[in-house]
């Protein structure tokens, strides 16, 4: 982010008067010597100047994050907190020489044991205090859960809290005075984890960005493993060969694309597509490009709810349209999805466990242990509400690796839970459906909503949620809508294609048939 830019933001949206020093650099090497905190080791604090690459020769592999381009002079804070006898995690706090007053914490993703310094230097480029943690173990396997709960607590909920509490107070003594506002920014397991905040810890956050939150957690990694026993091995008589994904995806199209009012390749509402691959049945003499009616009744159980041995809901369907982004790879290639290590290891473990053995009445035991309240399902936001806190959630609509279907039935939830309409919810809690949105940014859609530095392309407030939430909470000026944008073939270097404003729950995307279908005012949120 250049200076111009957050210049422009600063006073834009008139944020407190950076903190400015001629000995940032000395300032930041003495900063060690002033934190005293209790079960903490490894404390360093180095002074970053603008355009360095950070390099992390000792990264877990599986984070694939070696290094890391920081754009501005920063003072960086790593240390080890110890979260029982046998249990810890490392944080890192970034504090900008332009700080604009506010803090900001980041989440994780996956089985999350890696800091997103991707999204650590997002913030802080924008001048927001920042911390993030690897959430208690290192890697994106759940190994290190095994027979160890106390790791199992720091993934569930401990470590992010933690990590806010302590960047909290890195953050007052550098600067010799206190946070005004404090965020969160995340997406998959970390829009679990900002939702575990609102529930949980209240006053961690005044502000919470949370995308497509990997909530009702047990019945997701339920859900999410399911698919290899549907599927099956390569070859299995019920697998649905890979080349037949791109020819579903087009059938899914044709029965679906025009309900939004035209026919553009993105689905404005799966939610209303019931669809039927009965036209791809192969045909007496047929035997390419068709399914045989095994292959079918896979596809129809991939597009339908999970049940219960009792028959109640687990976890509803996978979104016709995600079949062209990462479900693919994620679920449709007979091999077994990351999330078996929650089985493997804190459920079960057992290293050994077979993850085609997945059958219903395991569905009921994880939802039945519930480890450390990992569901992250309550309903009841009340005490954020009242201290004021606000809440942006969104989920692209053709997220291919957590259905976009949960966001809404958690909406309701707390709409029910809390006897409020979604008139009354707008007040503190909007959730907005991102159309042609992949899992947390890609996608064939206008997705580039400014949820992280990679999938942003403008400070303005309507098309960037970090903003948004900023003016929200700061300004009182609550986000009507989500611009997003699409840039030309894909390619941020070719400029913008087009832009479109995406709708807040419980209203919908439809073109009304007027004007040009790119222009973002051809479109309007409907009931």
């Amino acid at each position: 982010m250049s200076l111009l830019l957050l210049s422009a933001l600063v006073s834009t949206l008139s944020f407190a008067s950076p903190s400015a020093t001629q000995d940032f650099p000395s300032r930041c090497a003495s900063l060690a010597s002033k934190l005293h905190f209790s079960s903490t080791r490894n404390l360093t604090t180095t002074f970053i100047s603008a355009n360095t690459t950070l390099l992390f020769p000792s990264a877990d592999p599986t984070c694939t994050r070696p290094s890391q381009l920081v754009s501005i002079d920063l003072c960086r804070v790593a240390l080890t907190v110890a979260t029982s006898p046998r249990s810890s995690l490392r944080m890192e706090t970034w504090l900008p020489l332009t700080w604009t007053g506010r803090f900001l914490s980041t989440g994780n993703g996956g089985l999350g044991g890696c800091i997103q310094y991707e999204d650590i230097e997002y913030a802080a480029s924008l001048g927001f205090a920042t911390a993030g943690t690897n959430n208690g173990h290192d890697g994106m396997t759940g190994e290190s859960f095994l027979n160890n709960p106390d790791v199992i607590e720091d993934f569930a909920y401990r470590a992010l809290h933690t990590g806010v509490v302590l960047g909290k107070k890195i953050a007052r003594v550098f600067y010799g005075r206190g946070y005004t506002k404090s965020y969160y920014l995340g997406c998959s397991t970390g829009g679990r984890q900002g939702f575990k905040s609102v529930q949980d810890f209240p006053g961690d956050f005044d502000g919470v960005v949370a995308g497509a939150p990997a909530f009702a957690f047990n019945n997701l990694t339920s859900w999410s493993c399911h698919f290899l026993p549907l599927t099956g091995p390569v070859g299995a008589p019920t697998f649905v060969p890979v080349e037949m994904w791109p020819v579903i995806h087009q059938d899914v199209l044709a029965q679906c694309d025009e309900m939004d009012g035209l026919e553009d390749g993105i689905l404005e509402f799966p939610h209303l597509c019931e669809y039927d691959p009965a036209g791809l049945v192969c045909r007496e003499g047929q035997n390419a490009s068709c399914l045989t009616p095994l292959q079918a009744d896979t596809v129809r159980k991939i597009y339908s709810p999970l049940y219960g041995t009792d028959g109640s809901l687990v976890y509803p369907r996978l979104q016709p349209g995600a079949e062209a982004t990462e479900a693919l790879s994620a679920y449709f290639l007979g091999q077994p999805f990351g999330a078996v290590d929650w089985w493997k290891y804190a459920i079960f473990n057992n290293a050994s466990w077979d993850p085609a053995s997945l059958k219903p009445s395991d569905y009921d035991i994880s939802s039945r242990l519930n480890l450390f309240n990992i569901e992250t399902w309550n309903g009841d936001l009340s005490a954020f509400k009242n201290r004021g806190g606000k809440v942006l959630h969104y989920h692209g609509l053709v997220d291919g690796i957590i259905s976009s279907e949960n966001s809404p039935r958690y909406y309701e939830h707390v709409s029910k839970t809390m006897g409020m309409r979604s008139s009354q919810l707008d007040d503190f809690y909007r959730y907005f459906q991102v159309s042609g949105m992949a899992h947390c940014g890609g996608g064939p859609g206008a997705s580039v909503i400014g949820n992280s530095k990679r999938n942003s392309a403008s400070l303005d407030p309507k098309e960037n949620v970090l903003i948004a939430m900023v003016q929200w909470v700061e300004k009182g000026i609550a986000p009507e809508t989500i611009t997003g944008i699409a840039y030309k073939n894909g390619t941020a270097a070719l400029g913008v294609g087009y832009k479109k404003k995406h709708c807040r729950w419980p209203t919908r995307n439809v073109y009304g048939g007027i004007g040009d279908p790119k222009d973002e005012n051809a479109w309007e949120c409907v009931s």
